[in-house]
C-alpha cells in the first residue's frame, strides 16, 4: 500500500522557514487546544494531538527537520525525485524501515513517520537479518519468524496511571492470499519510560519449517507535552515570573498531571532557579515518583507608561543591587 506525504508544516501551520521557537509555540499552541484532557470532542482532539506530535516529533528535532527537509513532498517520484537517487524509498535499505509491508494503526505515528523516522527495526529478525536462525534436519528446512517492530506514542498521562490500547496490524497475504488484519489490545503499563519496548511474546512473522513465529515489539516514545520537558521520572515547567514577584516572592498556580498545584516561590528567586515539587512526577521504576521542576524565567515589560518609567527611575536610584558589580 503506497505511503501518503505528511506535510508536517502545513500540520503545525508555520511556514518551511519557521525558526525552532516559532515551531515549539506553534505545537504548544495547538496542543494545548487540541490535548484529549481539555479537547471538547475527546476523539477528534486526541487524533489531532497524535498528529500534531508527530509533526513536532519530526520539526522539533533539528537533524530529522534536516533529513526531512531534504526529502521533499517529491520523496515517491521516479522521474528524479530523491526515493531513487537518495535511498529515500520505503524498503529499499536506505533510511525506511526494512520491511514496509506492514501497517499498524493505533500506534499514534502514521505509516509515513515509521518508514522514515520510526525505529528502523520493522520486519526483522532476532539476529539483526531478515530472520530467525535456519537449520536443515533431514532435509527439511526450519526458520524462525521475524519480529516486527513499531513505535507507540504514549502520553505522559498514560504513563503516569498506565492504559489499554487497541492497535492493528496488517500483514501482507502470500500466494494470492488478502492481507490479514489483526488487532491486540496492548496494555501500557503505569511507569513506562522513553524507548521501554513493550512486547508482544509470537506476535511476529511466522516461522517456516516448524520455526517458532517472531515477536511484536512497540517501543514506547513519549508523546510532547505543551507544559512539560521530561527528564527520566522528572517533570519541569518553564515558570515566567515578572520581576517585583522574583524579588518579593509569590505564590501561583501550575499545571500537574494530578491537577493544578500551588507554588511558594521565595524572595529573591534568580532566573534560572529550579524549585523542586516533590512526588509530581512520573513514576519510577521502585514504585515511587519523580519530582516536578518549576524552571524560573523572569520576563521583562516590552513597554512601560510614563506612570511606569517614574517607578523604574525611582526604583534605581535608591536601589542598591549592581547587576555589574561595583561601578
Amino acid at each position: 500500500m503506497a505511503l501518503k506525504f505528511k506535510d508536517y508544516y502545513e500540520t503545525l501551520g508555520v511556514p518551511r522557514t519557521a525558526t525552532p521557537d516559532e515551531i515549539k509555540q506553534a505545537f504548544r499552541k495547538l496542543a494545548r487546544i487540541h490535548h484529549p484532557d481539555v479537547a471538547k470532542n475527546k476523539t477528534a482532539g486526541e487524533a489531532k494531538f497524535k498528529d500534531i506530535n508527530e509533526a513536532y516529533e519530526v520539526l522539533g528535532d533539528p537533524e530529522k527537520r534536516s533529513r526531512y527537509d531534504e526529502l521533499g513532498a517529491n520523496w515517491q517520484d521516479p522521474s528524479g525525485g530523491m526515493s531513487g537517487e537518495r535511498g529515500f524509498r520505503p524498503g529499499a535499505g536506505g533510511r525506511g524501515r526494512p520491511d514496509a509491508d506492514f501497517e499498524f494503526g493505533g500506534t499514534g505515528f502514521s505509516d509515513f513517520f515509521e518508514s522514515f523516522f520510526g525505529s528502523g527495526r520493522a520486519g526483522r529478525g532476532p539476529f539483526g537479518g531478515q530472520g530467525g536462525p535456519a537449520a536443515d534436519y533431514g532435509g527439511e528446512f526450519s526458520q524462525a519468524g521475524r519480529d516486527v517492530e513499531a513505535d507507540i506514542m504514549v502520553t505522559l498521562e498514560e504513563a503516569l496511571k498506565g492504559s489499554k490500547r487497541k492497535v492493528t496490524l496488517r500483514r501482507p497475504g502470500s500466494d494470492g492470499e488478502d492481507d490479514r488484519v489483526d488487532t491486540y489490545q496492548v496494555r501500557i503499563p503505569a511507569g513506562v519510560y522513553e524507548g521501554q519496548r513493550i512486547r508482544l511474546a509470537g506476535q511476529g512473522s511466522h516461522g517456516f519449517g516448524g520455526g517458532q513465529a517472531g515477536d511484536l515489539y512497540l517501543r514506547v516514545r513519549l508523546a510532547r507535552h505543551p507544559d512539560f520537558n521530561v527528564s527520566g521520572p522528572d517533570l519541569y515547567f518553564d515558570l515566567d515570573l515578572a520581576p517585583w514577584e522574583a524579588v518579593l516572592g509569590v505564590k501561583v498556580k501550575i499545571p500537574a498531571l494530578d491537577g493544578a498545584t500551588t507554588l511558594r516561590v521565595p524572595p529573591q528567586t534568580a532566573a534560572g532557579s529550579q524549585l523542586r515539587m516533590r512526588g509530581l512526577g512520573l513514576p519510577r521504576l521502585d514504585g515511587s515518583r519523580g519530582d516536578l521542576y518549576a524552571v524560573i524565567r523572569i520576563q521583562v515589560p516590552q513597554t512601560a507608561s510614563a506612570e511606569e518609567r517614574v517607578l523604574w527611575e525611582k526604583l534605581a536610584g535608591v536601589s542598591t543591587f549592581r547587576a555589574r558589580g561595583t561601578p
